[in-house]
């Protein structure tokens, strides 16, 4: 059974704010399979880092048949985001509709790809991959 390992990251500049999402799709021997990283208009830190998440399932999705994605597979993310974490993980209420439409979008996803998905928070120094691209994202204006 093989792994993959994902990095993503949200972030904005004003909350709400321009927005980035910064990805970094690893295989189990920690090699670099992707780089994701791009502006996603007006939005607030955890809009972003939902579309972080989204951005790199749709990524998954598209590769699968490329990389042999399966159902065997088991995908862990890693955030820094306890609130997205915690809400991905159903650990907490998602109150706010805009999340709450992000997330049903998650679990659309989650569904077609099947696999073993989780999530994962980490702190941010080891998210720092992803954090670098969602900056570069942000400072190429």
């Amino acid at each position: 059974m093989s792994k993959l390992f994902i990095y993503t990251d949200g972030g904005a500049r004003g909350n709400p704010g321009r927005a980035a999402i910064g990805v970094v799709v690893k295989n189990e021997k920690e090699e670099l399979l992707a780089r994701l990283f791009r502006k996603i208009g007006e939005a607030t830190n955890n809009v972003a880092e939902y579309q972080a998440v989204i951005a790199a399932l749709e990524w998954l999705k598209e590769n699968s048949q490329i990389n042999k994605f399966s159902n065997q597979q088991i995908i862990q993310f890693f955030l820094d985001s306890a609130l997205v974490v915690n809400q991905l993980n159903g650990l907490f209420k998602v109150k706010n509709g805009d999340l709450r439409n992000l997330l049903v979008q998650v679990r659309q996803l989650e569904q077609e790809l099947g696999g073993n998905i989780s999530y994962q928070l980490i702190p941010r120094e080891k998210n720092w991959q992803a954090d670098a691209l969602v900056n570069k994202a942000l400072d190429n204006s």
